[in-house]
């Protein structure tokens, strides 16, 4: 995986300014649902006293900064089109939102940024992720929110994150797979109409079929005419 650079900073003589920087990915091992927990790295200016951040963060797939194989490009027909398409349908993607709170610190900082994978194909980026085969996803993450911060008297002050301020993180396709098959090993999610749902049950019931997989790869066959 790749530590992304430091964002631009703008720093004044009175308003501290923060850098990010996401510097690695790991699978939360024992989470409800599965996790990948970023580290993110949180710099100030020098001297300066930072009583806490409320940091609302945003991730987007940067789909654009990485090729696909074949296999890759069948599987994403459904998210961009063919793949003639690809230089005006290929776009980024919202991944998550999520809002954390950092305690105070002096100049450094390193929280962990946990973050839920969806294993419903439902899901925009929960299809692309699975639609992989290897290699990384570019991450683009954009942060905002409010610093609170001791002044030149001592007393609490409050800013804005600068507009500006967002890093690249390239994240293992390896690493989301390991944090779902370690609870859904070998499996994927659909989400169906519940009537959907009773008639194939009713389906899997008359046809004697001992699994959900049985009984969907009898309708297939069926389909195909096999």
């Amino acid at each position: 995986m790749t530590a992304t650079r430091f964002s631009a900073p703008r720093f004044g003589n009175e308003i501290p300014q923060l850098r990010f920087a996401v510097l690695d990915a790991a699978r939360v091992s024992h989470a409800a649902l599965p996790t990948v927990k970023f580290a993110l790295e949180l710099q100030a200016p020098r001297r300066t006293e930072i009583r806490s951040v409320l940091l609302d963060v945003q991730i987007q797939i940067a789909a654009r900064q990485r090729g696909y194989d074949d296999g890759e490009q069948e599987q994403l027909l459904e998210l961009f089109g063919t793949p003639e398409r690809w230089r005006t349908t290929l776009r980024a993607l919202p991944w998550t939102r999520t809002t954390v709170v950092v305690p105070a610190f002096a100049e450094r900082t390193v929280v962990d940024l946990p973050i839920a994978c969806s294993y419903d194909l439902d899901v925009t980026a929960a299809r692309y992720f699975a639609a992989l085969r290897g290699g990384e996803v570019p991450l683009e993450f954009l942060f905002s929110g409010s610093v609170f911060f001791a002044g030149g008297d001592g007393a609490l002050q409050a800013t804005r994150i600068a507009l500006d301020s967002e890093v690249e993180f390239r994240l293992p396709v390896s690493l989301w797979r390991e944090a779902i098959d370690a609870h859904f090993p070998g499996s994927a999610w659909l989400r169906l109409q519940r009537d959907s749902v009773e008639r194939l049950a009713a389906f899997k019931a008359r046809g004697a079929y001992a699994s959900w997989d049985a009984a969907l790869e009898a309708l297939l066959a069926q389909e195909s005419g096999s």
